[in-house]
């Protein structure tokens, strides 16, 4: 279970003026699928590289299992069972995809093991197995590879932010099918930063980030009829403009 006590992220603009990023967060993470959303410049990246220990926070306190992780950086938050999926995937030169799966479990595994692993993420196991992580695979492909490294390591918590972003609708079709098994098979909980209905529709939980503040949680049906009105009025408005 993930816990965010009080979390508040403030950084100086060019002015030298405080601008608050994130104000008094605070929430329960303990769902097996939890999808954040909300308008764009809410907070909702910060928000994923603080719990992944990318950023520290201003103030606030991170839980999990509720041992205290604030001070922790990105590798011991790791080794405490958080992975992190960025919104563009790294390329690995001279590093095959079983050389990546297999760190990431950090252990040996055999082509076997790697294929198996592969072919959960929806890709061709002896395509892609002794492939280089470089710029010769699509976006699609690597954040599948990302998804199956994830997997490999089974950790409490796997957090991935917009994972649908610089993909085609092919390989969002599919991304979607991989979260889907992923939501029924994987042991720990899912943390995904999205925009996407498709995304939203098989969380668990939504929570919705905006301004750096929750403005609305709850299940899909809860959250969706809000979300909807906004649209709308969004729509209504740049009409007038």
């Amino acid at each position: 279970m993930l816990e965010l006590k009080n979390i508040s992220y403030v950084v100086e603009d060019e002015n030298g003026q405080e601008k608050v990023i994130l104000d008094d967060i605070s929430l329960t993470i303990d769902e097996h699928f939890v999808a954040i959303t909300g308008p764009n410049g809410g907070g909702k990246s910060t928000l994923a590289k603080i719990i992944a220990g990318i950023i520290t926070p201003t103030s606030g306190q991170i839980l999990l299992d509720g041992e205290d992780i604030t001070g922790l950086n990105i590798t011991e938050r790791a080794n405490k069972g958080i992975s992190f999926a960025f919104q563009q995937p790294v390329h690995f030169k001279g590093l095959t995809v079983k050389d990546m799966v297999s760190i990431a479990s950090g252990k040996t595994m055999t082509t076997h093991q790697v294929c198996d692993i592969l072919s959960e993420v929806g890709l061709c196991a002896r395509d892609y197995v002794e492939r280089e992580v470089n710029n010769s695979l699509s976006g699609g492909e690597l954040k599948r590879i990302e998804i199956a490294m994830i997997l490999a390591r089974g950790t409490k918590l796997s957090l991935f932010d917009e994972p649908e972003a610089g993909i085609d609708l092919w390989s969002f079709n599919s991304l979607i099918k991989v979260f889907e098994k992923m939501r029924d098979d994987i042991n720990g909980a899912i943390l995904i930063i999205s925009h996407q209905e498709r995304i939203l529709n098989i969380a668990d939980k939504i929570i919705v980030l905006a301004n750096g503040k929750i403005s609305n949680i709850g299940t899909k049906e809860e959250v969706f009829p809000k979300l909807l009105l906004e649209a709308v009025n969004c729509k209504r408005l740049e009409e007038k403009i």
